[in-house]
Parts: structure tokens; C-alpha cells; sequence
């Protein structure tokens, strides 16, 4: 979701619905923005003869379920063919008998489900859940927030803000060929003269394996000269890879792969090298149909 200066308001999932609705899941800490924003901009369109409604879902809780294991466990629990429900498919079923919106996605790179609960229900539902196998545990967003690294995922607030474009955090996937020729959503212009700009400038999202030290959020990226050509925005040691894994925004000069590059970690400088996401594969559930 961009502004007219092409930054990005939040990072969103959206679903077609065959009711003929569309089903948009923002971030938490964004929901009082978005909600703004895409008021302002459904007022223009009924000005201009369109019938749009904005209904917001209250009352309802989010839980992801997230792992290799994750259909063989909630399939207890519903009627339906979890085989059937393709990575960011989603369908209203029942789990345990608790009406849900079950989604096969999550911000994790593994197989797993988002579950769209009503709040009364959700601390059952999660016994539930618990209740299947002692493999099922509870994970805070420290978990999370690694694997959503190891996969390449931005946060919204560290890695991506209004501040930075589609172009820059290398998120141009998210608009389609069709959007981009018409070029007909906010902040069009700037967007796509970043995009086809011809030689590449200013700023680009990157992954770093930083050897001996975990990078951290704020801390420099230099050039081998020693000059300041970027900063980290999210870093930690991988516990999958057993690397130390970070992404950066750095000047386009230095996006090439296996670029050598430094990190300053307090006063101590440590090598790092720029490499592809994710920097563990994901396993996304996408059989061949």
C-alpha cells in the first residue's frame, strides 16, 4: 500500500474472496493508517461512480501456526482437505467446530496457517491446538522474527516505511505487469522512474553474511575504502543456517552478489558478504496441481 511519494504505508495480504468481496489483512500497529488511507481513497472512487464498502472485522484474533507438521495437526480438527488449500488460499471453515478463516500462509517461509478467530473463542482454539502433540508449542515473536529473516522477509518499521519504495526494498514482485503499464496507484511516477532507471541508483535492500559478529539494526555497512555506503535494518544470528544473517540498504553500486563488504559492529569493523534471499529455502505449500 504506497503513498504519493511512492513509500510504502504497510506491507498487506489480500485475498479474492468467491463471495465477491476482497479480504485485506494489515499490520496492528498500521491499522489506524491504512484504515484512513483506504477511506480517503474509496471516498474518491464513489465521487467518481464507483460502489465501494469498507467493513472492518472487529473483534477477532490472529494465530499463526507455523512448521513442516502443521496440516498432519490441524487436520484434526477440520472436516475439510487441507491438501486442497494451496499456499495464500484461504477458506471459512470450521476448526473444532469454532468458525475460522484459515489461511496457508504466515511470515515465516515454512509450511504453515493463519487462523482468523473470534477473540472469545481464540485461547480454546489454541488449547486445542496444544492438546494434539507435545510438538505443538507456544512461540513469541523473537522466534518469528528470526525465521522471517532467514526467509528474506521485511518487517514493516525496520525494513520497509513510508520512507522507502518498492524499488528500494527489491518488493517490485508485488506489483503486476498490468499496474505497472497503467501505472494507475499512488506514487506511479516515482515508483516506476526508479524502476526502469538505466544505470541502477541510490538505495537497495540487500542480504549479508557478516562473519565472527551478528549485525544489528542501525549499524553501518561500509565499502572496503572504509566509506559509509549503507546501514543494517534487521540482523541476528540464523539458528537454521548457523550464519550471521542481515539485511541492509546499500547503495546500488554494491548490490552485485559475493560483493565484499564491512560492517561496523560498535568500534570493531567485520567482513560481510552481499548474498541472495532467503538465506534459508522456503517451504512454502505449493504442489504441482
Amino acid at each position: 500500500m504506497t503513498n504519493e511519494e511512492g513509500g510504502i504505508i504497510d506491507d498487506c495480504i489480500v485475498h479474492k474472496s468467491s463471495a465477491g468481496f476482497l479480504n485485506l489483512v494489515c499490520n496492528a500497529g498500521c491499522a489506524e493508517k491504512d484504515f484512513a488511507h483506504i477511506s480517503e481513497r474509496r471516498e474518491a472512487a464513489v465521487r467518481s461512480g464507483l460502489d465501494i464498502t469498507v467493513e472492518v472485522k472487529p473483534q477477532h484474533s490472529l494465530i499463526a501456526v507455523q512448521g513442516p507438521k502443521v496440516a498432519s495437526f490441524l487436520q484434526q480438527g477440520i472436516k475439510e482437505d487441507l491438501s486442497e488449500l494451496y499456499f495464500n488460499h484461504t477458506a471459512l471453515v470450521d476448526v473444532w467446530g469454532i468458525p475460522c478463516r484459515v489461511t496457508r500462509c504466515g511470515y515465516t517461509g515454512e509450511d504453515g496457517v493463519e487462523i482468523s478467530v473470534p477473540d472469545d473463542a481464540a485461547v480454546e482454539l489454541v488449547e486445542r491446538l496444544m492438546s494434539v502433540s507435545d510438538e505443538v508449542k507456544l512461540a513469541g515473536l523473537g522466534a518469528r522474527d528470526s525465521l522471517r529473516l532467514e526467509a528474506g522477509l521485511c518487517l514493516y518499521g525496520n525494513d520497509i516505511n513510508e520512507t522507502t519504495t518498492p524499488v528500494e526494498g527489491a518488493l517490485m514482485w508485488t506489483i503486476s505487469k498490468r499496474r505497472r503499464a497503467a501505472r494507475d496507484f499512488p506514487g506511479a511516477e516515482k515508483i516506476m522512474g526508479q524502476f526502469i532507471a538505466k544505470p541502477k541508483t541510490g538505495k537497495r535492500r540487500v542480504g549479508l553474511v557478516v562473519e565472527r559478529a551478528p549485525a544489528r539494526p542501525g549499524y553501518p555497512v561500509l565499502n572496503l575504502e572504509g566509506e559509509t555506503i549503507g546501514e543494517v535494518t534487521s540482523g541476528s544470528p540464523s539458528p537454521c543456517s548457523g550464519l550471521n544473517i542481515a539485511m541492509a540498504y546499500v547503495d546500488s553500486k554494491y548490490i552485485k552478489n559475493g560483493t565484499p563488504l564491512l560492517v561496523q559492529v560498535r568500534k570493531r569493523v567485520f567482513p560481510a558478504t552481499k548474498v541472495t534471499m532467503p538465506f534459508v529455502p522456503t517451504q512454502y505449500y505449493n504442489p504441482p496441481k
